[in-house]
C-alpha cells in the first residue's frame, strides 16, 4: 500500500491539491529510463526539479521534503500518452458510452436506458465497434429509430470516422436520397438508395450542426473530466490531438488558474493554423500547456473503409479508401509550418495515405531552403502510420519523421484487419518494432476515447502483441512486439522527444522536472498476462502528487 506523509494525499482514488514540490520517494522499485543507471533507491524533488536519484545511502539531507513511501510499488518516468483527445476523454464521462457494447441488441439496449433518463434534447454518444458483433453489421437510423424514436440521436463510431444518425436527425439536417456525400466522404445507402444513417469521415459535416453547442461552463466541466481520468490512469502528460483552436485560450486559463494538473501538448485543428503560423509556438503556467502543432488528415480509418489504399479492400473490391485532401492544398500550409516552427502532426493509416503524407513532407522540406525553417529539427509526426508498405519504411529514417503509434490499436484491428487487407498487406501492419530497428522515433499513445486510454493496456499491446484475453491470431506478425525496454521509451523519453522537452522529461535525472508514474506491478518483470490487471497508484507532476491510490 502506498503511504504518504502528509494526511491529505490519503484521498483515495481521488485528485489531490498541489502540497509540496519537495518530495522523497523511496520504498519500491525505482527505474530511472537512464541507461547508465537504470535504477534507483531513493529520489528527492525540491522546486519541482528532481536533485538527487541513487541509493538511499547516499541522499543528502532531507529537511523539508514530504517523504513519500512507495510500499512496495514501482516508479517510473511520467507516462505520457502521445496521441489522444482530452475533450472526447472528458465528453465520454458526461454523455452516452457505448464503449464494450457487445451486440446491436445490446448497444440498442443502452440507447433506450439513456433516452428514457434523459428524455429532453439531442442524444450523443459514442464508442461502438461492429467488428466482433455477432451481427456482423454497422448500426443503421433504423435501428437507432427504434430504440429511441422520433428522437435526434448521432451515435459516433469508437474510431470517430463514422457516425450514425437516427430517421429525425437525418430530417433535421436536410441529408436524404439526392444528397452528395462531400469530397473525403461517404453516406452509405441501402439499395433503395436511401441514405442507412451511416456518415463516414467528411461526410459527417453533413449533420455537425446538429450537435449541440455546448456552454463555456460544461466544456470546462468536460477537460476536467479528461483530467481526472487520465491523472488516475497515471498518466503525467498529454499530447492532445486535434485540439479545438477555440479552446486554447480556455486551457491556457484552466492552467493558469491551477486546473490542470497534466501536461497538456496541443496538436490544434487546421482552422487554427494560419493563426499559429503567425503567432508561433505559445506556452503558458512554466510550460504546463504547450500548443506548437497543427493536426491534419489525410485519410480515414480503417475499420470503416476509409483508409486510403493503394489496392482495393480485400472485403470490399470497389473501394480504396478516402483521401480527405491532396498533395496541392496540403504542401503549401507544410511549407509555412516549416517557416514558422509550427511541428506538423498528419494522420494517416493506410498504405496510400502514409506514402503520399511522406512524399509531401519531403516535397515542403525540398521546397523550403534549411536557413528558413524555423527549428533545425522540425520534429513532423504521422499519427498512427498503421497501414505502410515496407518500402515507405526508410521515409521515416530518413527525412525523419516520428512515427505517433497506439499499440491498442493492433491487438483490436488484427480481429478484422486480414479480412479489410488480406495476407500480404499485414507485413507493413503496425510495424512498430521494424521501425525502432530502423532508428525511427516511435511515440506510444493511446487515441482515447477511440481506446480505454490504460497506459498498462498500451504498455501490454507493445509488448505481447496479443488482445486482452491473450489470443494471438496466426497472421498478428508477433515478430513486430517490441522488448519491454522499447515500450518504456515509447511512453516516457520518446514523447518527451516529440514535444521538444527531452532535456527536461522523459527520465529521471538530476535537473529534469518531477514527473513520475507508478504502479501496482513491476512492468518490466511481470508476466506479460498480469500487465493490463495492474494499477496506478501515484501520479506526480512538477513535484506535486496529483493523483493517489490508497
Amino acid at each position: 500500500m502506498l503511504r504518504l506523509t502528509a494526511l491529505a494525499l490519503l484521498l483515495a482514488g481521488t485528485a489531490v491539491p498541489a502540497l509540496a514540490q519537495n518530495l522523497q520517494i523511496h520504498g519500491g522499485t525505482i527505474y530511472t529510463g537512464v541507461e547508465a543507471a537504470p535504477r534507483a533507491e531513493m529520489i528527492q524533488v525540491r522546486d519541482g526539479r528532481i536533485v538527487f536519484a541513487g541509493r538511499a545511502a547516499d541522499a543528502p539531507d532531507a529537511t523539508g521534503l514530504t517523504d513519500i513511501d512507495l510500499a512496495g510499488a514501482t516508479l517510473f518516468p511520467g507516462f505520457t500518452d502521445g496521441h489522444a483527445h482530452l475533450d472526447g476523454i472528458g465528453w465520454r464521462e458526461l454523455t452516452l458510452n457505448l464503449e464494450g457494447s457487445t451486440s446491436v441488441a445490446d448497444a440498442m439496449a443502452r440507447l433506450t436506458a439513456w433516452a428514457d433518463a434523459h428524455p429532453d434534447g439531442p442524444i450523443i454518444g459514442r464508442g461502438w465497434i461492429e467488428t466482433r458483433w455477432p451481427e456482423a453489421r454497422f448500426l443503421t437510423r433504423q435501428d437507432l429509430d427504434a430504440a429511441a424514436p422520433g428522437r435526434v440521436v448521432l451515435l459516433s463510431r469508437a474510431d470517430g470516422h463514422a457516425v450514425v444518425a437516427s430517421s429525425a436527425a437525418l430530417a433535421a439536417a436536410g441529408v436524404d436520397a439526392d444528397t452528395v456525400a462531400p469530397s473525403g466522404g461517404q453516406v452509405l445507402r441501402a439499395d433503395d438508395g436511401q441514405p442507412t444513417g451511416l456518415l463516414v469521415d467528411a461526410a459527417q459535416n453533413l449533420i455537425a450542426p446538429l450537435f449541440p453547442q455546448q456552454d463555456p461552463d460544461a466544456v470546462r466541466n468536460a477537460y476536467r473530466a479528461g483530467f481526472r481520468v487520465e491523472a488516475a490512469y497515471g498518466w503525467t502528460g498529454v499530447h492532445f490531438m486535434s485540439a479545438p483552436w477555440s479552446d486554447i485560450p480556455m486551457l491556457e486559463a484552466m492552467a493558469e488558474a491551477g486546473e490542470a494538473p497534466l501536461r497538456v501538448y496541443n496538436s490544434v485543428t487546421p482552422d487554427g493554423a494560419q493563426a499559429l503560423f503567425a503567432s508561433g509556438p505559445r506556452s503558458v503556467a512554466d510550460g504546463r500547456i504547450i500548443t506548437r502543432a497543427v493536426k491534419f488528415y489525410a485519410d480515414g480509418a480503417l475499420g470503416s473503409r476509409g483508409a486510403a489504399l493503394f489496392e482495393p479492400y480485400a472485403d470490399s473490391p470497389d473501394s480504396i479508401g478516402l483521401m480527405q485532401t491532396t498533395g496541392a492544398e496540403m504542401v503549401p500550409l507544410y511549407e509555412m509550418a516549416l517557416r514558422s516552427g509550427i511541428q506538423l502532426a498528419t494522420h494517416a493509416i493506410g498504405d496510400r495515405g502514409n506514402h503520399e503524407v511522406t512524399e509531401w513532407y519531403a516535397a515542403a522540406m525540398q521546397a523550403v531552403p534549411p536557413a528558413e525553417w524555423g527549428v533545425a529539427d522540425p520534429r513532423w509526426r504521422i499519427e498512427h502510420a498503421q497501414i505502410l508498405r515496407p518500402s515507405d519504411y526508410a521515409a521515416f529514417r530518413d527525412l525523419p519523421i516520428i512515427a505517433s503509434m497506439q499499440p491498442s490499436h493492433a491487438i483490436g484491428d488484427f480481429h478484422f484487419a486480414a479480412a479489410r487487407l488480406g495476407d500480404a498487406r499485414l507485413d507493413g501492419a503496425y510495424a512498430w518494432k521494424s521501425l525502432v530497428d530502423m532508428g525511427v522515433i516511435v511515440v506510444g499513445g493511446s487515441d482515447a476515447p477511440v481506446e480505454r486510454g490504460d497506459p498498462l493496456i498500451e504498455f501490454y499491446a507493445a509488448v505481447a502483441r496479443r488482445d486482452l484475453d491473450g489470443f494471438q491470431g496466426a497472421d498478428w506478425r508477433p515478430q513486430e512486439a517490441v522488448s519491454r525496454e522499447t515500450a518504456l521509451k515509447m511512453f516516457t523519453l520518446w514523447p518527451a522527444h516529440a514535444s521538444f522537452r527531452e532535456n527536461e522529461l522523459g527520465t529521471i535525472e538530476v535537473g529534469k522536472r518531477a514527473d513520475f508514474s507508478a504502479f501496482d506491478i513491476d512492468l518490466m518483470t511481470v508476466p506479460e498476462a498480469e500487465i493490463p490487471h495492474g494499477q496506478a497508484v501515484l501520479t506526480v507532476v512538477d513535484g506535486v502528487v496529483v493523483w493517489s491510490r490508497d
